[in-house]
C-alpha cells in the first residue's frame, strides 16, 4: 500500500511539474509574442498566433495531401503571397525543384529570352523618367514602381506610416488615396502623389467643389509631387468610395472634413466633369493652381469612351492629363458591392495594350505616361505591364502583403487580425511602423531588381525598353505566339 500511495505521489508531482512547466512556457512565448515587433499575427495574437506560421510551413511538406495547391487560391494565390513575404522580408527568392506554375494556360505571358543576352556587369537597371513637361513644377520620377492609391481611413495610421518611411527608404512615391493628405503621408518624407476623389476630400470646399485655398496649401508640400483625379477605381466602376461609419474616428473626420462615425460615401463622380471636355477643364485648372503635374485614374470601361478621351486630348495638348492611370476591373478595395467587384470593368490585361496604342495613334506618349494598377503584386506582372506600354506600375494590395496582411478578407469589417486596415488599437499595436517600414522598402526593391533581371535575361538595358515582342501569350493547343502579333503595337509591328 505504501508504495502504491508513493507512485501515486510521485504521478501526481510529475504531473503539477509537466502542467507548470506547460505554463511557464505559455506566459514566457506570451511576453515574446507581445512585446515583439515584426510579426502583428503573434503581436495581436500572442501563442496562438504561432500556429498559423507552423501550419504555413508545414503546408510547404504536406501540400501533396491536400486539394489547395499554390496556385489555386483567390484573389491571391499562395506562391504570389509566399514570393512578396520572402522579399520583404529579405530573405533569399530562390525557389527549388521546379515552378509549380501551369504555364500551359492559355493566356499566360512568357518572355523571350535573348539569344546573346548583355554579360552581368551590363545589367539593366532603371532610368528616371519626365513626368508633367508642361507643369510649372515637373516630376522626374525615379521608380518604375510604385505605391497605388490607400487611404488614411481604409488603412490605419500605422499602416500610413510604415508606407510613407519605406517609400522613402526605396525611393518610390506613395499615393494618398482619396481621403485627403494626413501628417503620416507627409512624415516619412517621401514623394506623394495627392488624389482627388469625387468627394474633394481635403481639397473641399462649403459647396463640395475644389478649394484653390487648400489646393495651393496641399501643393506648398515639397513632396507633393503630383495630382491624380480619380474618375473611378476597378473594383468598384461608377460607384464612389466607402468608409464604414465605424472606421471614421475623429482624427479621420477632422481630416476629410466629414462626421465622425457616420459612413463616408462619395458620389459617383465628379459633378463639374459630365463630359470629356469638362474634365480637361479640371484638369487645367488645377494644375494651373498647384504648378504640379495632374492625372487621372479610371477604370476602362470601353474602347469608344477611351478614343474619344485622347480625340479631346488631341486637340486641346495643353490641357493633357500628365499621366493616366489605368485600374483594372480585378482591382480591389476595402468595401464594394458584389457586382461591380465581380462583374464591371475591363481588366488591365485587355486595356492596357488598348489604351497604349491609342496614344501612340494620337502621338502622345512623351505628354501622356501611362501608370498600370490592378493586382500587378510579382515580378513578371510588372514586367509584363511595361511591355504592354505602362511606363509606371503601381499596386496597393502588394504592399499590403509586405505588411504584413494575411489575406483575411475582412478589410471592411474594422477587425483586420494585422492591424492594416482597422481602427481598433487592439489590432493597430500588432502593426509597428519602425519595423514594417522596412519590409515595405525591401518589397519595392526586390521588385524592381527582378524586373531588371527580366529585362537583362530578354536582353534590353531598362526595364521600359522591354517590348510586346519579348512577351509570348500561351494559346489554347499549348503553343505561345508573341505578344506583338496578337496585340500589335504602333512601335512594335512586324518585329519577333
Amino acid at each position: 500500500m505504501g508504495f502504491a500511495l508513493k507512485a501515486l505521489e510521485f504521478m501526481a508531482l510529475s504531473f503539477a511539474f509537466v502542467v507548470g512547466a506547460i505554463v511557464v512556457c505559455v506566459l514566457v512565448f506570451y511576453v515574446i509574442d507581445r512585446t515583439q515587433t515584426a510579426d502583428a499575427i503573434r503581436r495581436n495574437y500572442p501563442v496562438i498566433g504561432r500556429f498559423r506560421r507552423l501550419f504555413s510551413e508545414l503546408g510547404e511538406f504536406f501540400r501533396q495531401y491536400f486539394f489547395a495547391m499554390d496556385r489555386e487560391e483567390l484573389p491571391f494565390n499562395r506562391a504570389q503571397r509566399d514570393w512578396v513575404g520572402r522579399a520583404s522580408s529579405g530573405k533569399g527568392n530562390t525557389i527549388a525543384f521546379g515552378s509549380t506554375r501551369n504555364t500551359a494556360v492559355p493566356g499566360t505571358p512568357i518572355f523571350a529570352n535573348a539569344a546573346f543576352p548583355p554579360l552581368d556587369d551590363q545589367s539593366a537597371m532603371t532610368e528616371p523618367l519626365l513626368i508633367g513637361p508642361t507643369a510649372r513644377v515637373p516630376y522626374v520620377a525615379p521608380s518604375i514602381f510604385n505605391i497605388s492609391g490607400m487611404s488614411f481611413g481604409a488603412i490605419s495610421k500605422p499602416a500610413v506610416q510604415a508606407l510613407s518611411r519605406g517609400a522613402k527608404e526605396a525611393g518610390v512615391w506613395l499615393n494618398t488615396g482619396e481621403g485627403g493628405l494626413s501628417p503620416f503621408h507627409l512624415e516619412g518624407g517621401c514623394d506623394v502623389v495627392f488624389q482627388i476623389g469625387t468627394a474633394k476630400y481635403g481639397v473641399r470646399n462649403e459647396d463640395g467643389g475644389i478649394s484653390d485655398e487648400k489646393l495651393r496649401a496641399a501643393a506648398a508640400h515639397d513632396t507633393v509631387r503630383m495630382f491624380e483625379v480619380k474618375l473611378s477605381q476597378g473594383a468598384k466602376p461608377g460607384k464612389g468610395g466607402i468608409l464604414p461609419g465605424a472606421k471614421v474616428t475623429a482624427e479621420i473626420a477632422a481630416i476629410r472634413g466629414i462626421r465622425e462615425g457616420e459612413s463616408s460615401i462619395s458620389p459617383n463622380r465628379h459633378p463639374e466633369a459630365a463630359n470629356f471636355d469638362e474634365l480637361l477643364n479640371m484638369i487645367a485648372d488645377i494644375r494651373e493652381v498647384t504648378g504640379k503635374p495632374v492625372g487621372i485614374k479610371t477604370c476602362v470601361g470601353s474602347e469608344a469612351a477611351m478614343r474619344e478621351l485622347f480625340l479631346n486630348i488631341a486637340a486641346r495638348r495643353d490641357d493633357a492629363p500628365d499621366f493616366i492611370t489605368l485600374d483594372g476591373g480585378e482591382g480591389g478595395t476595402g468595401a464594394a458591392p458584389m457586382p461591380l467587384m465581380d462583374l464591371v470593368g475591363m481588366s488591365v490585361r485587355e486595356a492596357l495594350p488598348m489604351v497604349a496604342n491609342l496614344r501612340e495613334e494620337y502621338d502622345l506618349k512623351d505628354r501622356v505616361r501611362l501608370i498600370a494598377s490592378g493586382k500587378l503584386v510579382n515580378p513578371g506582372d510588372v514586367a509584363w505591364a511595361l511591355a504592354a506600354g505602362a511606363d509606371f506600375v503601381t499596386s496597393a494590395r502588394g504592399f499590403m502583403f509586405a505588411l504584413g496582411c494575411i489575406q483575411a478578407l475582412k478589410c471592411n469589417k474594422n477587425t483586420c487580425p494585422t492591424g492594416i486596415t482597422t481602427h481598433d488599437p487592439r489590432f493597430q499595436k500588432g502593426l509597428v511602423p519602425a519595423q514594417k517600414y522596412k519590409r515595405v522598402a525591401r518589397y519595392a526593391k526586390e521588385i524592381i531588381h527582378e524586373v531588371e533581371v527580366i529585362a537583362h535575361s530578354v536582353g534590353v538595358g531598362e526595364p521600359r525598353q522591354i517590348r510586346r515582342r519579348h512577351v509570348r501569350i500561351m494559346q489554347d493547343g499549348g503553343r505561345s505566339r508573341p505578344m506583338n502579333e496578337i496585340l500589335p503595337g504602333y512601335n512594335d509591328v512586324a518585329k519577333s
